[in-house]
């Protein structure tokens, strides 16, 4: 079940605002749905979306406990920045 609602959370991330605003400006290479229960928080809140771009790495979370829409949580490093994307893959 976990998987289906960070699948539905990227779906809720790319339709929101704070990723538009990212897609305007920023290179988006990857998107990815992560699980972390190590936080302590309380359900949704271990789930989050990262959006990986060749300067950073933008971090989603849930606007509330309903996850009525996705909002950006901060940023972190990108491998992309000093990497090449890994598809298509190379011999």
């Amino acid at each position: 079940m976990e998987q289906v609602i960070l699948s539905e959370m990227v779906q809720k991330t790319v339709e929101g605002e704070d990723y538009q605003k990212i897609a305007e400006k920023e290179n988006i290479i990857a998107i990815d749905a992560n699980l972390d229960k190590n936080k302590g928080g309380a359900f949704p809140y271990y789930l989050g979306v990262s959006v990986r771009t060749d300067k950073q790495t933008h971090l989603f979370s849930c606007d509330d406990d309903q996850c009525s829409e996705m909002e950006s949580a901060g940023t972190t490093y990108s491998r992309y920045k000093d990497e090449e994307p890994s598809l298509p893959f190379k011999k």
